[in-house]
């Protein structure tokens, strides 16, 4: 004769997880998520379904990376540890080449920016311009992007500009007598 078990699973975002008999049947964590209790016996399986809805009260921060040429403008927006949250160009927003680097195409690109940001409840930002190595100031894009960012309700914290600057380097291109017309 074969007893028949009866045991009972805690399933915690899909991953199955075996508990003793005396569990709760439902189970809450402290970051006000849900959790299912699965009750099998061999012969059947019974579900409890419970609405699962994670709510972001805190304000949180990113950092946004600006990269302006004179040829293109490229915003990368990431989360405190790096992770990417989204990345906007010039060429997703413009067809023509002329015009990625233009401000108006940049103040398109911030809106798109905003539209995915305020979703996940991130209300300022450390931003981070850069320009070509070498060059003296960032793009046409750089100031436009801050400034819509601003108007959209944005904090900025901090402006930090991370253009790479050799010291001395590897010799720059043009030739011994240089660039002639």
């Amino acid at each position: 004769m074969v007893e028949k078990k009866e045991t009972k699973k805690i399933v915690k975002k899909e991953t199955p997880v075996v508990v003793s008999k005396d569990a709760p049947s439902i189970v809450e964590d402290g970051d006000k998520t849900k959790t299912e209790v699965v009750k099998e016996t061999p012969s059947k399986i019974e579900e409890i379904k419970i609405s699962n809805k994670v709510t972001i009260s805190k304000e949180s921060e990113a950092v946004i990376n600006i990269y302006t040429s004179f040829n293109n403008t490229i915003v990368h927006v990431t989360d405190m540890s790096g992770k990417t949250i989204t990345k906007v160009t010039g060429g997703m927003v413009t067809k023509h080449n002329r015009l990625k680097a233009n401000p108006t195409i940049a103040m398109f690109i911030s809106k798109r920016i905003a539209e995915e940001v305020k979703d996940r409840g991130i209300k300022s930002f450390y931003v981070r311009i850069r320009a070509k190595t070498r060059n003296p100031a960032p793009g046409p894009g750089a100031h436009t992007i801050i400034k819509s960012l601003t108007r959209e309700g944005f904090k900025i914290l901090n402006i930090l500009d991370t253009t790479r600057m050799p010291r001395g380097g590897p010799k720059k291109k043009g030739g011994r007598r240089g660039r002639r017309p």
